[in-house]
């Protein structure tokens, strides 16, 4: 499409509303699936039991490979939309979920080496890129009024395909037994067969948006890109670093109340589902209060869980542990839409000085539009990099005092960190605020 004017309330009401809404249900259909496979392996490794030979160290492995190729791929995924359209890049990255989903249904059965079981793993990574592709895409088609929800949803449905394949796993292992890993992975080809079909038929390639080339260089030299980057490690970093390792963690740390993998999977998929449900709020809030502002007060809120899970730990209290793990979820999924939002504020304040100052209204909102994508594509290739470290430290605690602690005190370390940066930059009084972020 050529002529796109969501900014426009004539426009927006006779023709961009409806367009843009067709392509957000598309979007998140993909996305969710790309999330299932991404988180895949954060439910296969309760499949692999003493017939395998793999220890808790080496599945945490397994679950943060994944966790870093996806973080890699968000880079390149953000500039294909521009480079090759949002509908077109869309089909292609879904079909590409079939590698991952039909490699780990060739391989998993006992026997297989561990390095196999590494490289198949990591492969699923290629589910984390959808994420950047999507929200850059989705964010070409809103007015700024509208982002926060818009990018919320977007999102949020597809944050859901972390409890969905976790849910599915459940019903897998309920089911059929540890003994059929290969039926979870095997369920997902024809889903995913149907959402590109969709994206191909249903969705729009944005003129605007495929002209636009030199967003990602542009704003690598833009220092909030780097701020805003931090924010994301720790909302949705936690948010995706927690959901491959819950399961993992309940098993090794409180060994005695789950002893089978069905006893994990019964919990593992509620707080991503919960987490996932509220992340448009996140976004709603953030357009009702600001997004720096609603962005602080949820660190305070994840700090003090970190400070209940770190207390149940040391009680070995299971009830005030799942309680902790369930708020951290819940309050990183009002993170990530609260952080979104801020990063089109970001540059439509910027914008506003622009004019202001001279500048042409027209090329400062395209100006604001282009940088606002690829930070979203930046900020989530570094954010989704806080999942791997939150494996790795989960890995090296156990390994260390056969307990998590040590990872706790560093995650609320961090969310203190993230707390004041989020004042100082953003909410600091000063003549070089932003207004409105």
């Amino acid at each position: 499409m050529a002529d796109w004017r969501p900014e426009d309330p004539v426009f927006w009401k006779e023709t961009g509303a409806r367009v843009a809404r067709r392509n957000l249900i598309f979007s998140v259909l993909s996305e969710h699936i790309g999330f299932s496979v991404w988180s895949l392996w954060s439910v296969l490794v309760l499949f692999l039991g003493p017939e395998y030979g793999i220890d808790p160290a080496g599945k945490f492995l397994l679950t943060a490979l994944p966790t870093a190729l996806g973080a890699v791929l968000r880079l390149p995924y953000t500039v294909a939309v521009a480079r090759f359209g949002g509908r077109n890049w869309t089909v292609f990255s879904a079909l590409l979920l079939l590698v991952p989903t039909v490699l780990a249904g060739i391989v998993l059965e006992p026997g297989v080496s561990y390095g196999t079981l590494l490289a198949v793993a990591c492969v699923a990574g290629v589910g984390g890129g959808n994420f950047a592709s999507s929200m850059a895409n989705i964010n070409a088609f809103y007015p700024q009024r509208l982002k926060g929800r818009a990018l919320g949803i977007n999102a949020g449905g597809g944050n859901l395909g972390v409890p969905a394949v976790q849910l599915l796993g459940l019903l897998v292992l309920a089911t059929a037994g540890s003994g059929h890993p290969r039926l979870l992975p095997l369920i997902y080809i024809p889903l995913i067969a149907l959402a590109a079909l969709g994206s191909a038929l249903r969705m729009d390639n944005l003129t605007a948006v495929r002209n636009d080339r030199r967003a990602l260089r542009e704003i690598c030299r833009e220092p909030h890109t780097w701020v805003m980057s931090v924010l994301y490690v720790g909302t949705f970093g936690s948010f995706i670093g927690f959901g491959f390792a819950f399961g993992q963690v309940l098993q090794v740390q409180f060994q005695e109340d789950f002893a089978t993998p069905v006893a994990a999977a019964g919990l593992t998929f509620l707080g991503p589902l919960l987490g996932s449900l509220v992340r448009p709020y996140g976004g709603m809030l953030a357009d009702r209060w600001g997004g720096a502002r609603v962005t602080l007060w949820n660190y305070g809120a994840m700090a003090a869980g970190a400070v209940t899970v770190l207390a149940a730990s040391r009680q070995g209290s299971l009830p005030l542990f799942v309680t902790g793990f369930v708020a951290l979820f819940v309050f990183s999924g009002i993170g990530n839409g609260s952080t979104y939002k801020m990063i089109p504020a970001i540059f439509r304040a910027q914008a506003r000085t622009a004019v202001a100052a001279g500048a042409d209204p027209d090329e400062a909102e395209r100006a604001s539009r282009r940088r606002a994508s690829a930070l979203i594509g930046v900020a989530g290739a570094v954010g989704a990099f806080g999942g791997v470290l939150v494996n790795l430290a989960f890995r090296q605690s156990f390994l260390g005092t056969h307990n998590g602690d040590a990872a706790y005190l560093a995650f609320l370390a961090t969310y203190a960190l993230c707390a004041v940066l989020t004042w100082a930059v953003y909410l600091r009084p000063g003549r070089n605020r932003l207004d409105g972020v």
